[in-house]
């Protein structure tokens, strides 16, 4: 075992969970406000049907009402877009999660573009792109959000710092460069296709992986000392063979562990770092925007 600390991501989403159950408890006696979450998937995917429930499980626990639409593979695109219409317009609803991927035969653009802006407590609509964009208020995507969260929670200030971020998605890599210029650090969004990426990788103070290949980043890519967030979550072969030829699996992130932890000062473990943040922000965006449609200020979370 080398020498960096683990970021213990389960660890401090409880502790988000624990404050937004008491800022919803206090929220609720305030005022007789709920927060209530909604989530709508549709098809049969093993591996999603269990994290909806996760979800729907984790804000029941934080206190909410908890609201799960489950809808066959193969249903139309104008059915899914009326339910997220009646949604959108139902007051016990304060946050709505669309649990993706869809079926190819629905528009994912569209769909997340039907969700009303401050319901969108995944992040993904446009309107809460652009304001994170522009510095406004909004609703953050939750895996980068955790990930902040992680950093400052191991930093302190972030301000100066060279922070690199291999990954390049909506959904992860933009957002997350914008919450790190945010907090002042110098950013660079790195790729697949960049040149030299392990020397690009080599300079970064934070080094965040997100780029969705079991292992990519290598020990010798991490400088001496940063802070490595891998948010990668990758089912490979086990490395038992004999489970292996059973069919059995592993989960690993997209950065060599064994090889990161010799030389990082600190890392998230996969599994057990940035994945219980993912759910623990989802909660506290909901949270938000339910205070935000009664006109409250939400507490600090």
């Amino acid at each position: 075992m080398g020498s960096a600390r683990l970021i213990d991501g389960k660890a401090f989403a409880a502790g988000v969970v624990e404050r937004v159950r008491d800022a919803a408890d206090r929220l609720r006696e305030a005022c007789g406000l709920t927060p209530g979450l909604a989530v709508v998937i549709v098809g049969d995917d093993p591996a999603s049907r269990l994290y909806v429930r996760n979800k729907g499980l984790r804000a029941q626990e934080a206190g909410f009402a908890s609201f799960t639409h489950v809808l066959p593979a193969d249903t139309d695109q104008a059915t899914l877009d009326n339910l997220i219409a009646e949604l959108n317009i139902d007051p016990a609803v304060h946050g709505i999660l669309v649990q993706l991927p869809l079926p190819a035969h629905l528009d994912t653009t569209a769909v997340l573009s039907a969700i009303d802006p401050d319901k969108d407590v995944d992040g993904f609509h446009v309107v809460n792109a652009g304001r994170l964009a522009v510095g406004l208020p909004g609703l953050v995507p939750c895996t980068p959000l955790g990930c902040l969260m992680l950093l400052q929670a191991e930093l302190g200030s972030l301000s100066g710092a060279e922070a690199v971020i291999v990954g390049r998605s909506n959904i992860v890599g933009k957002p997350m460069a914008q919450l790190l210029l945010g907090a002042d650090c110098t950013v660079t969004v790195a790729h697949s296709r960049t040149r030299d990426l392990p020397g690009v990788c080599r300079r970064a103070d934070i080094l965040v992986a997100a780029v969705g290949r079991p292992e990519m980043i290598r020990g010798d890519w991490i400088k001496s000392g940063a802070t490595v967030i891998d948010v990668g979550i990758n089912r490979v072969p086990h490395s038992d063979p004999v489970l292996a030829a059973a069919g059995k699996t592993r989960v690993v992130g997209d950065v060599a562990f064994a090889e990161a932890i010799e030389v990082a000062g600190a890392i998230t473990p996969v599994p057990g770092g940035v994945g219980p943040m993912t759910i623990a922000c989802l909660l506290a965006n909901t949270y938000s925007a339910a205070c935000r449609r009664a006109g409250i200020v939400p507490d600090r979370i």
